[in-house]
């Protein structure tokens, strides 16, 4: 098991090379999951500088996400997690403060199959995501999310574990 996870470690940083000479953002984040473990985030954003719907109103558009967390437990041991999704976001109309919502689905490969007391059943999960926020002229952004990981049912158990998270990310 750890050797997959180094694998993919070294997968993800090389891979993450090529993405951070286009990234739009760098992506800090703490969050607490039902069981009181701590999530702190540290991930990278690609815009698709494409716009669907543009109106008045507002324009759908989205980014590719990349990240490592590090999940702090008290009753089991402390876990990683390295994930990747595409994310797409409503943005609203403004002048220097955005609000937009955002929704994705990605995948996720943890370290341990255990969250607290969580039976994840499988390393290799998903990352079901939604959140709201302010995005500010100059590219930087604060909100809120709720993220979900489960195996889907891939493998018995599947407790799954939701974390709850304030985040900002930097414009580079």
């Amino acid at each position: 098991m750890k050797r997959l996870f180094c694998l993919a470690a070294f997968a993800a940083v090389t891979l993450g090379y090529g993405v951070t000479v286009q990234a739009a953002g760098v992506e800090f984040s703490v969050g607490q999951t039902t069981d009181s473990t701590r999530s702190y985030r540290l991930g990278l954003q690609s815009d698709w500088d494409k716009s669907w719907w543009q109106s008045d109103v507002g324009r759908l558009t989205g980014y590719w996400s990349g990240a490592y967390t590090y999940w702090d437990g008290d009753k089991s041991p402390d876990n990683h997690s390295l994930s990747f999704s595409p994310v797409f976001v409503y943005e609203f109309a403004g002048a220097s403060i955005k609000p937009y919502i955002e929704v994705g689905i990605g995948v996720a490969l943890f370290a341990h199959t255990e969250v607290e007391d969580n039976k994840l059943g499988s390393a290799f999960l998903f990352e079901d995501r939604i959140g709201a926020g302010l995005r500010f002229a100059g590219g930087h952004e604060v909100g809120i999310r709720a993220t979900h990981y489960s195996n889907a049912g891939i493998r018995k158990p599947n407790d799954g574990i939701e974390s709850y998270a304030l985040h900002y990310t930097m414009p580079l």
